[in-house]
């Protein structure tokens, strides 16, 4: 029997010629009666002999053959098993009487510490059958289905899927219903790479290990970096292998790129819409403004106005098409609006007693019914023509959230915890128990993780799903006034928070203390929106009635055309005239070519004349 040697051959460097019952890839191997060779690596080490098995299997990848030969030979070292190279040779060769054979070696080989090769015995068999399917022999498929296949016991389900290929029509339907590459090496190596999962490393190395570990690394890296803000490629081909992954500061959002003044009074809210073109703000002066995103530069320009909110407007919740604006009033106001952005006309307004206090509002996924309440006991679940479709009685509602199953509704109550409702079934349970009010949350992406603002504990990050309080964020000053956060970053890595303190704070979620402190607000910051598309891209507001944009520093934005710059230009004129003469240029396209005619005319014409030229622009 074959013996494992960790990877080594045990001789003094130089290879042995394979005999006639198994086949090398640049290693010696056993002879006919299966005895195993008395030979020594050259690398000293049980790591660095893996890295050279790592680096002969990535260079045989690549298709430098040759060079991995010369490797295993000069240290001495085996890429794998003879057994298990023989077993390759057979199976990309589709010489499947001599597989079964190998494989009852492999297993002598490896003995009890491998419990897979039914597994692998099916795989083998599958291959071989869809093999049959595809060459047209029908007698010979139904042969392993029968005989092989199905006396495996194995996988009963895929087997009776695999009888109903007997009935395709020709190859293309096969390879179509199988999702199979068809006969030949690109199948037989995906084969490979399976059965290779199921085999101890020191007989034959896992697919692509070298390639694998790389990009664990660079994901590791990548997880570990406290400001990484762009989302993952998980090929290694975009990134360099010879230096560490380090991402700046200046690459989230930290600079103000917009101060935004159109309010006239405290602005209490600010939401991007789901698809991130948008940004809605609510304020005191009894106003929502929308405002269009432009990528690109990271800026936003007012689009339109809806006005009558006589409360002023302290919440807003987007439907999740984006096309319309649901928003709530403070403590005393029992309306509710609904508004289309597009057209900015008022779809819906809700309004049941005056004794009613509608303060929070949030939309079901599939953006036909919304939930609204207040902490005057109010909690109704709405239609889009404003019908109350169901209630629940005496629920003082801070603050209201439908989880992604399109049953479920959060609620955040007077009695400093968040309750779980299912409307469907009329049943309720306890998720999160403070000890101190909960003035406002949000839930991430993923639907588990919660984000809290706490009375005078700051924020909190709890997980809804094991009902545990994950991490307590530090630096926010977090009193009486409603502060509502946020999570950001292109995987929720990120959370933001506003402070009675002024200023904005960022933090990576693995971290409780900020990682970025934000400063510029002169009053109470109420809110922060993170741009769930354009992730470089931060709103916050304030009581100091204005709106302002963060974004990364300069040299990672694009900045904004100016119109005043003649680079904007679409056409423009220079000309001189005089009694006897006239000079004109046109079409001049860029800053550039309009300084160089410029200066040109004024050399031309001299000190007594260069007051004469005239210069025309039209704007884009």
């Amino acid at each position: 029997m074959l013996q494992p040697t960790n990877g080594c051959l045990q001789h003094n460097g130089s290879v042995d010629q394979p005999s006639s019952s198994s086949t090398v890839n640049g290693s010696a191997t056993g002879n006919g009666d299966g005895q195993e060779q008395s030979i020594s690596c050259n690398i000293k080490g049980r790591s660095s002999q893996e890295i050279v098995r790592l680096i002969g299997q990535h260079l045989k990848l690549i298709g430098l053959n040759q060079t991995a030969e010369v490797l295993m030979q000069e240290s001495g070292c085996r890429l794998e098993h003879p057994a298990a190279t023989q077993f390759r040779h057979h199976v990309m060769d589709g010489e499947w009487h001599k597989v079964n054979a190998d494989l009852n070696e492999l297993q002598a080989l490896v003995g009890n510490s491998c419990q897979y090769f039914s597994d692998m015995k099916f795989l083998i068999c599958e291959q071989k059958y869809l093999e049959y399917l595809e060459d047209g022999k029908v007698l010979d498929a139904l042969h392993v289905l029968r005989n092989e296949l199905t006396p495996l016991q194995h996988n009963i389900d895929k087997v009776h899927i695999l009888s109903s290929y007997m009935m395709c029509s020709g190859r293309d339907e096969l390879m179509k219903r199988a999702n199979w590459e068809g006969k030949g090496h690109k199948s037989r190596t995906l084969l490979m790479d399976m059965i290779q999962q199921f085999l101890p490393p020191h007989i034959m190395l896992p697919p692509k290990r070298l390639h694998m570990l790389l990009t664990q690394a660079v994901e590791l890296q990548r997880n570990q970096c406290l400001f990484h803000n762009t989302t993952f490629d998980d090929s290694i081909e975009t990134v360099s292998l010879l230096t560490d992954h380090k991402c700046s500061l200046e690459q989230i959002p930290c600079e103000t790129v917009q101060i935004l003044t159109e309010h006239c009074d405290e602005v209490w809210f600010c939401r991007f819409s789901p698809n991130g073109k948008k940004l809605a703000t609510g304020s005191k002066d009894a106003s929502i403004i929308i405002y269009d995103v432009d990528p690109e530069t990271l800026t936003v320009e007012q689009s339109i106005t809806l006005d009558g909110h006589s409360y002023g407007v302290s919440y807003l919740s987007w439907s999740p098409d984006g096309e319309l604006l649901m928003a709530c009033g403070p403590e005393d106001c029992p309306d509710l609006w609904v508004w289309n952005v597009s057209t900015g006309v008022l779809r819906l307004k809700l309004s049941h007693s005056s004794d009613d206090s509608l303060t929070a509002c949030s939309w079901h996924k599939d953006g036909q019914k919304f939930v609204c309440g207040g902490i005057r006991g109010q909690f109704y679940q709405c239609d889009l023509d404003g019908a109350v479709l169901d209630s629940w009685e005496g629920v003082r509602v801070n603050c209201l959230w439908c989880r992604s199953d399109g049953k479920t509704v959060l609620a955040a109550d007077t009695r400093q915890r968040i309750r779980s409702y299912n409307f469907d079934e009329l049943s309720d349970q306890n998720l999160i128990q403070e000890d101190h009010p909960i003035m406002s949350f949000t839930v991430n992406k993923t639907d588990r993780l919660a984000l809290l603002n706490v009375v005078s504990q700051g924020v909190h990050l709890w997980d809804l799903q094991d009902k545990c309080l994950v991490r307590k964020f530090q630096g926010v000053t977090q009193g009486h006034f409603s502060i509502h956060s946020c999570f950001g970053g292109v995987n929720h890595d990120f959370i933001a928070s506003g402070s009675e303190d002024n200023k904005v704070y960022l933090w990576h979620i693995k971290h409780e203390l900020p990682i970025a402190t934000l400063t510029g607000h002169t009053r109470a910051v109420t809110c922060v929106s993170w741009n769930p598309v354009y992730h470089q891209m931060l709103a916050s507001v304030s009581d100091d009635c204005t709106v302002r944009i963060w974004g990364p520093a300069a040299k990672y934005r694009k900045q904004k055309s100016n119109k005043s710059e003649v680079k904007v230009l679409a056409n423009a004129c220079l000309s001189y005239s005089n009694k006897t003469s006239c000079y004109s240029i046109h079409n001049i396209s860029s800053l550039v070519q309009f300084m160089i005619y410029y200066a040109t005319f004024r050399y031309i014409l001299k000190d007594h004349d260069k007051n004469r030229i005239y210069c025309n622009i039209n704007y884009k």
